[in-house]
């Protein structure tokens, strides 16, 4: 901002300087009504009432030349000053006061609100995912240092904050302790984990996801109090190594992470309604895939999974199109695991 404003007064002084120089070399056709005589203070004096378009005509153009530089020179660029001075005024008190206003009004509706901090390349595909995935992007609030970027995510209808998410006050204004979960993907993983402590210690039961893409990062950013760690490149190696086993396996993989495929997967608390049943009898009609239990994980053959019980959390594959893929299409049956062949 202050930049900002010492370019401007900058290159407002500056045209002021010029007036005063071109006033000075045709000093001769201007006219003191005082003292006839016209000293370089007068001169200044004659410039800046000039431009401010004040005009108590003591001094004055009298000859031809004069009155020329007047018309062609000192005119244009009392309009320049004119218009920094008000660009200055509007960029620093009323667009301002506006964003501010406009701010205030937004946090004050933040609630259970999901948070993007970095909107890079894997920023810009969460967020992406999410809105398909049906979440309203004026529930995502996405924060990052670069004005460029953000411009797309305003442009998807996400709230935008420009500033250094590892700042307290950043993530304050965000209000981080309302929301529903946190993405940081700042693109540096020392950066991603500075984030994730910051987070942390604002809001300590927050869900808070993080990209990091070195190994030895992943335990530093659990120990910082991320939730989840989510490693690009190794995840890029599982993809090629399943791919050198199967043609279909990577692609699989892609379909069901992305909600655009014809399958996808989802986590959830078992419903009331599901207690007591096996994990193949989920009501949504989804297959399941494992339960997570006192923290514990069981896979769907587990004897643990045949009964579901309150609180348990299960991960589910369901269809996102026709539902062909789990086995619904015309003469197909699927025996779920451990069910009775009666019940297949």
């Amino acid at each position: 901002m202050w930049a900002d404003i010492g370019i401007r007064t900058s290159a407002a002084l500056f045209l002021v300087f010029i007036v005063i120089m071109v006033h000075w070399w045709d000093r001769g056709g201007l006219v003191d009504a005082v003292d006839g005589e016209v000293s370089f203070l007068d001169v200044i004096y004659f410039t800046m009432i000039s431009i401010t378009t004040t005009g108590f005509g003591d001094i004055a153009p009298v000859s031809d030349r004069a009155r020329l530089v007047e018309a062609l020179i000192v005119t244009p660029i009392r309009v320049l000053v004119f218009v920094i001075f008000v660009g200055t005024a509007y960029n620093f008190v009323i667009k301002r006061s506006w964003e501010k206003f406009r701010m205030q009004r937004i946090q004050e509706q933040l609630d259970d609100h999901i948070v993007v901090l970095g909107y890079g390349i894997s920023g810009s595909e969460a967020v992406g995912e999410l809105i398909e995935r049906g979440i309203d992007p004026h529930c995502i609030v996405v924060v990052d240092g670069s004005e460029a970027r953000l411009e797309e995510a305003e442009r998807l209808g996400c709230n935008v904050l420009v500033g250094d998410a590892t700042r307290d006050e950043t993530l304050k204004a965000v209000r981080i302790q309302r929301a529903q979960a946190v993405l940081v993907s700042a693109g540096r993983d020392d950066t991603s984990i500075l984030i994730v402590l910051t987070v942390r210690h604002l809001a300590p039961k927050l869900h808070i996801s993080v990209v990091v893409r070195a190994d030895d990062n992943e335990l530093l950013a659990r120990q910082a109090g991320a939730n989840n760690v989510i490693n690009p490149v190794r995840f890029t190696g599982l993809l090629l190594a399943g791919s050198a086993k199967g043609a279909h396996i990577a692609e699989y993989l892609a379909d069901l992470a992305s909600v655009s495929g014809r399958v996808q997967l989802v986590e959830r608390e078992v419903t009331a309604e599901e207690c007591g049943k096996a994990i193949y009898e989920l009501t949504t009609g989804g297959r399941g895939l494992r339960v997570y239990r006192d923290g514990k994980a069981l896979g769907f053959w587990e004897d643990e999974c045949q009964s579901l019980r309150k609180g348990d959390v299960v991960v589910e594959i369901i269809p996102t199109t026709d539902g062909e893929e789990l086995g619904d299409a015309p003469g197909v049956e699927i025996n779920p695991p451990g069910a009775p062949d009666d019940e297949a």
